[in-house]
């Protein structure tokens, strides 16, 4: 059984249900757009949610939308300081999902905008529902999506993130998914099922491991070959020495199941 929903949110549902913690965009009548109290909120969610004993963190969208990106409304007429804060506390938001230890998975149905699309590309997992479609489409209305560039280029590749960028054009789920910006795209009826399938999948193994694994693949991606390959040698050295490392060797070999105990 999960716990309620956390009410101490504007602009998020929050519930633990013991495997994963969810957590849900709720600004539906905005098509869920990332307001500068949303993203606070959303930061404090995923550093509590990191604290607690789940194995997956679930973000997706109230409403007809998982996000259509930040608020315009609260752009227009601001000065350099409020801007250079409203990004900042976005760019923030992306980088507590990598610092989370779980996996962090969207769950994307509707449309995925702007920052919103910056927020899948961010994700370490994505599932979407058919008919989902992706888009960088600030140029078009004079803003050029830089910040939500930085994770989609690295999911999609610089060409394909440069059409994107370049013409604000959509692209469905089917071309996200060909691309890699999303990892599955199921009918929506089956979105959840999806969800949780992969979550099931990460809640097998042990916790520490999935923690040190995310955190070596996100300190070695922008390495160049010989400094990933020498970080990730003291981090499986360290590795293969924890617990649960060793109880999962001898499971192996010993042919039982392992017990984990999270270190």
């Amino acid at each position: 059984m999960g716990s309620p929903p956390d009410t101490g949110h504007r602009n998020l549902l929050v519930t633990d249900e013991g495997s994963l913690t969810r957590i849900v965009l709720d600004r539906p009548e905005k098509r869920n757009a990332l307001s500068l109290e949303l993203m606070e909120e959303l930061i404090g969610a995923l550093r509590e949610a990191s604290r607690q004993q789940s194995r997956a963190i679930v973000i997706e969208g109230a409403g007809p939308a998982f996000s259509a990106g930040h608020d315009l409304s609260e752009m227009i007429g601001g000065e350099r300081e409020s801007l250079a804060h409203l990004f900042e506390r976005c760019s923030l938001m992306m980088r507590a999902i990598h610092e989370a230890p779980q996996p962090v998975i969207a769950k994307v149905h509707g449309i995925a905008t702007a920052a919103g699309c910056q927020l899948v590309a961010a994700c370490d997992l994505a599932v979407a529902a058919e008919g989902t479609r992706f888009a960088t489409p600030g140029v078009n209305i004079g803003l050029f999506c830089s910040t939500p560039m930085v994770p989609v280029s690295r999911a999609v590749g610089r060409k394909r993130a440069m059409q994107m960028l370049l013409t604000g054009e959509p692209i469905d789920a089917a071309t996200a998914l060909e691309w890699g910006l999303v990892n599955r795209v199921v009918p929506r009826e089956e979105l959840e099922v999806a969800v949780l399938d992969l979550v099931k999948a990460i809640a097998r193994s042990s916790a520490y491991t999935v923690a040190t694994g995310k955190h070596a693949f996100y300190s070695q991606i922008d390495r160049t070959e010989d400094e990933a390959y020498e970080h990730c040698e003291r981090v499986m050295t360290d590795n293969a020495l924890a617990h649960d490392a060793q109880e999962g060797m001898s499971a192996f070999l010993e042919k039982r199941d392992p017990v984990w105990r999270g270190e």
